[in-house]
């Protein structure tokens, strides 16, 4: 299944899901529960559930396809959105080598190479310091004022949330979203996607892919 990151809810997903037209159930997480769950940082990641309800990958890069570079980019868009896709085009990714990973999980199963054993699976978890659960409790309060309509009220709790764990992108994104449907640079944070990307380093947007 496949599961959207957006406080905003289904409406706001909707467009997307729809489009895509999967055949698979497409749930919507409103809470951001998988970040407090199960360790998830950004999207695309993907985490693999065997049928006994056994982790047997923790989340990671899952991008499904690689998008076409050839083409160039649109002259008659806003410049900070060409600058955007400009930038996302030099994001490591590796769909071929995880959609292969998949496929082989998907037919062997336990047997597969790629499913790991849960040491190794804990290995690879995301660590959860108590910072982690603070940035959660604060992200939690802020998505519940800003959709108790108290928007202004949210900000500084995801100001902190942001502060507590700084390379969680998908806690970054959706308030950066809130306060421009860009993600460019607002009063509310210190930083945007744009100039954020810039500083890390776009190669270094995703973790990379670990595969036998």
């Amino acid at each position: 299944m496949t599961v959207a990151l957006d406080t905003a809810g289904a409406d706001a997903a909707r467009p997307f899901i729809e489009r895509a037209d999967p055949t698979h159930p497409s749930l919507v997480d409103q809470a951001h529960a998988l970040d407090e769950l199960f360790g998830v940082t950004n999207v695309p990641m993907g985490i693999w559930i065997d049928e006994d309800g056994t982790i047997v990958r923790p989340p990671e890069p899952a991008t499904p396809r690689r998008p076409r570079t050839d083409r160039p980019i649109r002259e008659d868009l806003p410049d900070r959105l060409r600058e955007m896709l400009e930038e996302a085009r030099k994001i490591r990714i590796d769909p071929d080598t995880y959609i292969a990973a998949l496929r082989d999980w998907v037919a062997n199963g336990s047997d597969s190479a790629y499913a790991l054993d849960p040491h190794e699976v804990i290995e690879r978890s995301r660590p959860r310091p108590l910072e982690a659960a603070l940035a959660a409790a604060n992200f939690e309060l802020g998505q519940h004022l800003w959709r108790d309509g108290h928007e202004r009220d949210a900000v500084p709790y995801f100001r902190e949330a942001h502060r507590l764990e700084p390379d969680n992108w998908t806690y970054k994104r959706q308030a950066w979203t809130f306060a421009d449907p860009l993600q460019g640079p607002s009063d509310d944070y210190d930083g945007d996607w744009l100039s954020d990307v810039r500083e890390i380093g776009a190669q270094n947007y995703y973790p990379p892919l670990r595969m036998p």
